[in-house]
């Protein structure tokens, strides 16, 4: 199990994390939303809950609850700019149908039934 930066997004997140001294991390996961299912939040960790999941890389932890862990698993974060927005990008290899504004996606499992 893994969920891995690209070096842009690490930067990123050290970046980011340097300027929030009560932050241990970046808190990943997924909800219920938009029209595939789910979509993925990326935020602040202020601790680590039972059941978390904790990745290092470059400095960054990433915490990743039991839930979402089952379905963002091989998950690679990349940090891109698109015309003047920059943004956090998630490569996915269990998402099977995304939303056609690419907002939330869907499993194999759920794409079948």
């Amino acid at each position: 199990m893994a969920i891995t930066l690209t070096a842009t997004a690490a930067q990123r997140a050290r970046d980011f994390l340097g300027s929030q001294p009560d932050a241990i991390g970046l808190r990943f996961g997924v909800r219920k939303t938009g029209c595939s299912g789910w979509g993925y939040e990326i935020d602040l960790a202020s601790a680590v809950d039972d059941g978390d999941q904790v990745f290092e890389q470059d400095g960054v932890r990433i915490v990743v609850d039991a839930h979402s862990l089952t379905l963002v698993d091989g998950t690679e974060i990349d940090f891109v700019r698109r015309g003047l927005n920059h943004e956090f990008v998630f490569r996915n290899p269990n998402a099977k149908a995304e939303c056609g504004c690419g907002e939330s996606f869907t499993t194999e499992v759920e794409a079948e039934v």
